[in-house]
């Protein structure tokens, strides 16, 4: 028997609290009030822009003029833009090629950390450099090291007689896209590599022993072992990646700022410059309403994976 039963001035007294003191204070929905500033702040800075961002896109709206409904012209218009269907296909392989390199690079990075090395510390800071160099400053070194007059890797191969005359990277588009990507690998390979070493710390030793006692080869072992226990982690880390890729404005912006001839322009430089350089907020909304399919995809990958405990076990 409960304590309210017992005393009948408490029962009376709970049998009188509204419907909302019993679900303020109902424990089952503590939960959900601790999570609502939380809510309240993703609403409000993260929903809102993008509702709004959205509307912007069906209007015609400018720099300092609200515009009108225009329905989908916008999107007619990049329908029919070269520039906007070079940026998409530019975004999406930049994203693929450098999050597949990114990733290799960094499965290898965290393998090797993991064993007993010497100095084991001092190498998990070193790789750890580039991702906690500010953007800007890593695409300014890059950019200099590009640069047509100045670079340095131009001027060591015309010392060694390797070439005649400077490179030019970034005045170049092809070079310029495989600059930039290059330079997105550099950045992003230590978040890939320290997330999954991190991993790599939570599988029992004693798997491993088991495995090479039964004649398991080092394959063997990161095939059955390592990699079935490292899918979660590789699924979120690796949407993390697409997303900071697909996403990427600071790097693509102080490289190259979408040159040259509009070779490097992601969807998120391109919708930058349509919209406020160029003052057409409508047409610059639009670019980045396209952008939500493809995260989404990206999102719905690992989420429904993750789902799946077979797969997330590393089972077919």
């Amino acid at each position: 028997m409960s304590e309210a039963a017992l005393v009948p001035g408490r029962q009376i007294a709970a049998s009188r609290r509204t419907g909302w003191q019993r679900l303020v204070s109902h424990r089952d929905w503590q939960g959900f009030w601790f999570m609502l500033p939380a809510a309240a702040i993703l609403i409000l800075f993260l929903a809102y822009p993008l509702g709004l961002g959205v509307w912007l896109s069906f209007t015609d709206a400018k720099i300092g003029r609200p515009g009108e409904f225009v329905g989908l012209d916008n999107y007619d218009w990049l329908s029919d833009d070269t520039v906007f269907w070079m940026a998409t296909f530019f975004t999406v392989g930049y994203t693929l090629f450098a999050s597949t390199v990114k990733f290799i690079i960094g499965l290898y990075l965290a393998l090797l950390l993991n064993k007993n090395l010497p100095f084991k510390a001092l190498l998990r800071s070193i790789v750890l450099i580039p991702f906690v160099v500010p953007t800007v400053l890593s695409a300014i070194a890059f950019w200099w090291i590009f640069d047509s007059q100045f670079s340095i890797i131009s001027w060591s191969l015309r010392h060694l007689h390797l070439i005649d005359r400077n490179i030019n990277f970034l005045g170049d588009p092809w070079n310029a896209r495989l600059c930039v990507i290059f330079a997105n690998i550099w950045r992003g390979v230590p978040f890939i590599a320290i997330t999954l070493l991190a991993g790599l710390q939570t599988v029992s030793p004693s798997l491993y022993e088991a495995a090479t006692i039964d004649g398991a080869s080092r394959w063997q072992n990161f095939r059955f072992i390592t990699y079935p226990l490292l899918t979660p982690i590789i699924a979120v880390v690796m949407t993390f990646s697409v997303l900071f890729t697909f996403t990427d404005f600071q790097l693509i912006w102080a490289m190259t700022r979408g040159g040259p001839v509009n070779a490097t322009h992601l969807m998120a430089t391109l919708s930058y410059t349509r919209a406020i350089i160029g003052g057409n907020l409508g047409e610059g909304a639009a670019i980045s309403t396209a952008m939500v399919p493809f995260l989404l995809a990206a999102i719905m990958v690992s989420w429904f994976g993750l789902q799946r405990r077979k797969w997330q076990q590393g089972s077919e």
